[in-house]
């Protein structure tokens, strides 16, 4: 056979061949702890593969713990997965260690998809002016309160201070037996709007230096204490995590509670009490609040930028955004599907909604939300410290100082 019928016939043969196989691509997209959602995700990711034939979508899913030390592993062997979910300050951090892409050149060339979002949850992720994430689901802090606990103790009006709030957890946990006034989340900054409410900031404006060693500081943390060592604040409020505090709260013995709005959710179905009648919801003195928001970051070592991007625009669009909020009952900062589910549960639920409804007013006054690329190092530097003092280990100014020196080296390594 002559090389001409050779080309020919391999030419033919290619021809031949079904479409998929000349222009199948696999994008891997890795997301947090999200399994009970398999079911959506199937269907988004075979109307992705219709709008982009031959792309195969490759998910794989981790508990928080897990995906982290995961996805470090997958960038330190060049093969990290195209797209991933990433959970509070974590995004900045990897930005800052370059393993993110910049998001900017696209959200400028999709100004219709940087609309979509509120810019307030969107700009946590703004780091050297530039964005790295866009919003998958989002939360932030509020307080929830017990009624009943309430009347008992003779408060009819909300906390308008953090004098107010502490006046009023102490005394509720002046009813005795296992009765407290307070507990907070810890993790993730989530117990910084007592503090912040209180004029005093975690880091200079550059954040370059700290700021929080005032007197103002000492003052709040020996308030904290005082109650902590009396019956105005729940001890689990500086050593649990997420169920012992959520369940302490359940047990109907503490007046309120510091968290953010999926906490209310485990609430409803551990507490029995818990019904519109008996459960308050309003923000915290001064409308403080922490966010606690999950995102779409794409990985910089991915293979094809411009599918990867079409993905995370394709799961963010009205369609998609609106399907996940209607799965998990939660927010997508994409600003009219939000304003949709909001009416939709005053009507079926309303003390949901009330809940819900929390999350979309004064999002300005967010916090513990610095671009800091050594977030979590911080955190380890500073909250052991407050938690020696909140729990009568050391006076107030010595950990503050302490705290101090250990964050100051922290900020110096960065």
């Amino acid at each position: 056979m002559k090389r001409r019928t050779v080309l020919a016939a391999a030419a033919a043969a290619a021809l031949a061949r079904p479409a998929i196989a000349q222009t199948s691509k696999k994008l891997t997209f890795l997301s947090w702890n999200i399994v009970d959602q398999a079911e959506l995700f199937k269907t988004w990711f075979t109307d992705f593969s219709k709008l982009h034939p031959g792309v195969e979508i490759e998910w794989l899913d981790k508990k928080g713990p897990d995906l982290t030390p995961f996805y470090q592993t997958q960038l330190a062997a060049g093969t990290p997965p195209d797209v991933v979910d990433l959970q509070g300050g974590i995004g900045i951090e990897y930005a800052a260690q370059g393993a993110l892409l910049d998001l900017t050149p696209y959200l400028t060339a999709h100004p219709d998809v940087k609309a979509r979002f509120n810019t307030e949850y969107l700009n946590n992720w703004v780091w050297q002016d530039k964005n790295w994430l866009v919003p998958f689901y989002v939360a932030k802090t509020l307080l929830f309160y017990n009624k009943p606990l309430f009347q008992k103790a003779g408060i009819t009006t909300q906390a308008a201070s953090f004098d107010d709030l502490m006046t009023h957890a102490e005394k509720i946990g002046a009813g005795g037996g296992d009765q407290t006034g307070f507990l907070t989340l810890n993790f993730d900054w989530l117990y910084w709007a007592l503090i912040r409410m209180n004029g005093v900031e975690l880091l200079t404006p550059d954040l370059k230096q700290p700021a929080f060693n005032t007197q103002a500081m000492v003052e709040t943390i020996q308030r904290l204490a005082k109650g902590t060592a009396g019956s105005a604040i729940n001890k689990i409020s500086w050593t649990g995590r997420w169920v012992e505090p959520l369940g302490a709260f359940a047990s109907g013995q503490v007046g309120m509670l510091n968290a953010h709005a999926p906490a209310y959710f485990f609430l409803k179905g551990q507490g029995a009490w818990i019904n519109a009648e008996t459960l308050g919801v309003a923000e915290l003195p001064g409308n403080w609040s922490v966010p606690t928001l999950h995102g779409y970051a794409i990985s910089k070592g991915t293979k094809d930028p411009d599918l990867a991007w079409s993905f995370v625009e394709f799961c963010t669009a009205k369609k998609q955004a609106q399907s996940m909020a209607e799965s998990r009952r939660v927010l997508t900062a994409y600003t009219d599907v939000d304003n949709e589910l909001m009416a939709r549960v005053q009507k079926e639920e309303p003390l949901a909604y009330l809940v819900l409804k929390t999350q979309i007013e004064h999002t300005d006054k967010l916090t513990g939300n610095w671009p800091l690329p050594n977030d979590s190092r911080i955190k380890d530097a500073l909250y052991p410290e407050l938690q020696n003092a909140l729990l009568g280990r050391k006076e107030a100014k010595k950990a503050l100082d302490d705290a101090t020196r250990k964050v100051t080296r922290e900020l110096r390594r960065a």
